[in-house]
Formats: structure tokens, C-alpha cells, sequence
């Protein structure tokens, strides 16, 4: 890979000095940043370049491991920042001294909008009248791209009106995190697991993302959003895509994104009566976490009222041949009892118990891919508890954790997904088509929710989300698995 200037369009904002400098730092202490690759950082403030580095320093400090800080690569990697002051709205000479810091025509330009999908037109616009938009150029785009599908639509005919599809990339983290990929190697390249995939053999799938923050800054964008758009629209289903799809003939960007939209357009409607008896909405309350006490959702928003999802949990279907009437349970929420990331594969218990009561229960087989806090994958079978002479059954896990099992693997979404924009590699990245079918599936979801006006089920900060969604799996006869 040649070298390549990538620009932070709000350099000085959360998802840039929290993640995107760290995983620019990590690139460049490996060797995989070429050359003299430039990160160019803009900041709207007047004067705020000058105060850049100390913040860029201050920020590595902060979000990098102990074992990965080191002052002299720090300081190597600084090198090669470069803070520029910009107002993204406003077309003025500041853009022109952007445009001089990226000369020439024949190096990749990297352009990554962690900026309000609102002012992502106005960007594509001045990158294109400052003349920084070529063959070359790529814009990385942030989700959610819209409210709803018709506003997606608006976002993304702006974008293509400077940058042909091919040079759009709209990152999803979770798609670059080394144990999503893996999901993929495990399930085309072992015949073990692609022989009992699908609905002959396992019995439910359980997707969840619990995070234990609340609304971190973000509360006038979260109320407009809420957990159905924020997290299931993008980020759960397309986790959902990867379980359930059909094996690409290639590992190309082009055949994956067909298999992924299979699965959107086989996912069965959710509409009016369909919503209430799938799905489920949730609302924080004030609680203790991490012994101790959080302030509930109204709290921090500083109102006394509002209708937004902080949870949501649903059971979804997919009709085709391979998943008929194997229920997908996803679920994700703030203020939860624990941080984690989880796909749990459930097996259907065997056919005919062997041994008598006396040996115990036989638990159904689990295959757990955990995304985090750690990376993992951990098989879950049934076996004779060894210090025992009668027979005894008890459920037994053989665990992949790719910390222990590669001394110095340090998973990093964002750098892997940074590098693969720099490379023109889109495999990882969702298409236009991905983000509309996406859409098509939720827009009804949320058009009910608004209609029947109804209040969230609330739940304690702590937990794991309200009763309700508890109730959803017990009248399946089945159990979310929690830590």
C-alpha cells in the first residue's frame, strides 16, 4: 500500500480523539502506515489548531493501553498530524489551505466525516470546490445515515453527488472486529459447523449489544434517534446479515453485499399487530451500577417526559429454506448490567436422552461468539464430570480467546477498517442497497411505535432491560443468556 493522506473532518471531537487517533497510532507503531501518510485534523473553533496536539497527546494517553503507550512513538506518530482550523459549512480559504497540505493528484485521499450525517452534503461539497475530489478520493461515512428511509435516501443522493458509489464507504465498527471475520472463516471453511447451520439443527439466535453508558454528551442526538436506530438498524442487523447468510461464491465485496441483501429483503415485515407481539421497548430508570448510583434517562436528558428507546429488544424471522421458523432474538440497551457484545448460537437438544435422570440434565450445545469486552469463541458441550464415578452430566466449554491464544493480539476495528479504505478493499463496508433494505425492515417498526403512542417499559439502571423482554423469551419457552 503507497502512503495516503486521510483527513479527520472533527478531529477535536469524541469518536476522533477516542478511537480514530488511537487506531491511526497503533498503524503507524506496526509499520502499516506508509511513507509519509498524513492525518490532517479539522477543528471549527478559531485558534483550535494551535491547541491540537496537546489535546492529540492527551487523548492518546487516555484511550491507549499502558502496555501500548509508549512517549517516543507518540511523539513519532504526532509527526505526522497536522490540525488545520475549518468551518465544514463555509466555503473560505481555510479549505484552500487544506487543499495545500494534499498536493497532487496521484495519492489516495481519505476523508472521514465524524461529523453530524446533516452536514455531510455540505463536506462532499467543499472537499469537490477546493478540488480535492478525484478518482482517488474516498469519504468514509459514520451510521446512522438518516431518521428514517426517505431521510437515508436525501443523505446519500447528497454524498453521490460528488463521490461515485465505489469511493463511498460507510463504516460499521463492529464488521471490522477480528472475531465478526472470524464468524465467517468459522462458518464457510469448517465443514463441522457448515452441516449444522441452519434450522434442521439449531433451535434459536440470540444477538446482543448491552452497554453500560448513558448518553455520554450525545443526549440531543439520542433523543432523536433512540436504540432502534442507533444500534439495530445498522449494527445488529448487520450482525444478523453475516450469521444468516448463504456462502458467497467469492469473498469479494460485491458477493457478500448480494448474500447480506438476501437475508434484509427475507426478513419477515413487522407491522402494526406484528410490532406490539415482537418487540419490545425500554427506558432507563435512575439505579446502581458498578455499586454505584446512575441517574435515569429522563435525569440525564434534563426533562420530564420522552417516548425514547434506550432498549430494545425483538424477535425476528427470516423466510427462506435454510432459517424457516427459527426465531432471531436481538436485543441491545443502555445502562446494562454488564458491557458486552454476544452472538449466541443455540443447538436443539438431542433427539433421544441416553442416560436416566439420575446423570442430570443434558443442556443443549452453544456456540458463543463474544465481540466484547474480549474476543472469543467458546463451543459449550455435554460431557461426564470427571471426578465422579456414577455417570453425572455437565455442560463444558472448549474456549478460543484470541488474547491467550496470540500473545500480542490487540483487536482494533477502526485501524483495520481505516487501512482497508486506504486500500480500496470494501468488504467490510456497507453498501447503498444494504443501508435502503435495512431501512425498508425498520421504518414500519418505528412508524407504529409512533402511532400507538405509547410509553417505554422502564427498567432499573443495572439490570438487563425490562420485564417485558424477559417475558418474550419465557413464552417461547426459552431464556436470554446473560452474564
Amino acid at each position: 500500500m503507497n502512503a495516503f493522506d486521510i483527513v479527520l473532518f472533527g478531529g477535536a471531537g469524541d469518536l476522533a480523539l477516542r478511537k480514530l487517533l488511537p487506531a491511526l497510532y497503533r498503524a503507524c507503531r506496526e509499520g502499516n502506515l506508509p511513507g509519509d501518510t498524513r492525518v490532517i485534523a479539522t477543528s471549527h473553533r478559531e485558534g483550535a489548531d494551535a491547541e491540537y496536539p496537546q489535546k492529540a497527546r492527551d487523548a492518546l494517553k487516555e484511550y491507549l493501553g499502558a502496555e501500548e503507550y509508549n512517549q517516543e512513538a507518540v511523539e513519532a506518530f504526532m509527526q505526522r498530524v497536522h490540525p488545520v482550523t475549518l468551518d465544514i459549512r463555509e466555503f473560505n480559504a481555510n479549505w484552500q489551505a487544506l487543499a495545500e497540505l494534499m498536493p497532487g493528484e496521484d495519492r489516495v485521499r481519505v476523508f472521514y466525516l465524524a461529523i453530524p450525517p446533516a452536514i455531510y452534503g455540505h463536506c462532499c461539497e467543499n472537499l469537490s470546490r477546493a478540488g480535492l475530489v478525484n478518482d482517488l478520493s474516498r469519504v468514509v461515512v459514520e451510521k446512522p445515515i438518516g431518521y428514517d428511509g426517505e431521510s437515508a435516501g436525501v443523505i446519500n443522493d447528497r454524498i453521490a453527488e460528488f463521490f461515485p458509489e465505489k469511493n463511498i464507504f460507510r463504516i460499521d465498527h463492529y464488521l471490522g472486529k477480528e472475531t465478526v471475520q472470524n464468524l465467517m472463516a468459522l462458518r464457510f471453511s469448517n465443514v463441522l459447523f457448515e452441516h449444522l447451520w441452519d434450522a434442521q439443527t439449531i433451535d434459536h439466535i440470540q444477538i446482543t449489544i448491552a452497554e453500560t453508558v448513558g448518553l455520554e454528551g450525545r443526549a440531543g442526538f439520542y433523543n432523536e434517534a433512540g436504540a432502534l436506530r442507533d444500534m439495530v438498524q445498522n449494527h445488529l442487523l448487520q450482525l444478523l446479515c453475516l450469521i444468516a447468510m448463504e456462502s458467497p461464491s467469492k469473498m469479494s465485496a460485491k458477493n457478500i453485499r448480494a448474500e447480506k441483501i438476501k437475508v434484509l429483503e427475507a426478513l419477515r415485515p413487522l407491522v402494526d399487530a406484528g410490532v406490539d407481539e415482537n418487540t419490545v421497548r425500554g427506558q432507563y430508570v435512575a439505579g446502581e451500577l458498578d455499586k454505584r448510583l446512575v441517574p435515569g434517562y429522563l435525569e440525564e436528558l434534563g426533562q420530564s417526559s420522552s417516548r425514547t428507546e434506550t432498549f430494545v429488544a425483538l424477535r425476528a424471522h427470516i423466510d427462506n429454506w435454510r432459517w424457516s421458523q427459527v426465531p432471531f432474538y436481538l436485543r441491545t440497551g443502555k445502562r446494562m448490567h454488564k458491557r458486552m457484545a454476544e452472538i449466541v448460537i443455540q443447538y436443539k437438544p438431542v433427539s433421544h436422552r441416553v442416560y436416566d435422570q439420575s446423570a442430570g440434565p443434558v443442556q443443549p450445545n452453544r456456540l458463543i461468539i463474544r465481540l466484547q469486552p474480549e474476543e472469543s469463541i467458546q463451543l459449550v458441550l455435554t460431557a461426564k464430570k470427571l471426578d465422579k464415578l456414577e455417570m453425572e452430566l455437565q455442560p463444558v466449554s472448549l474456549n478460543l480467546n484470541f488474547a491467550d491464544a496470540y500473545g500480542s493480539f490487540k483487536s482494533d476495528a477502526y485501524k483495520r477498517l481505516i487501512l482497508d479504505v486506504a486500500a480500496d478493499n470494501p468488504a467490510l463496508f456497507l453498501h447503498r442497497e444494504e443501508v435502503e433494505a435495512a431501512w425498508a425492515w425498520v421504518d414500519p417498526i418505528i412508524r407504529h411505535w409512533h402511532e400507538v403512542a405509547d410509553q417505554p417499559n422502564l427498567y432499573r439502571a443495572g439490570s438487563w432491560g425490562p420485564k417485558a423482554a424477559e417475558d418474550m423469551m419465557r413464552l417461547d419457552g426459552r431464556a436470554w443468556k446473560n452474564l
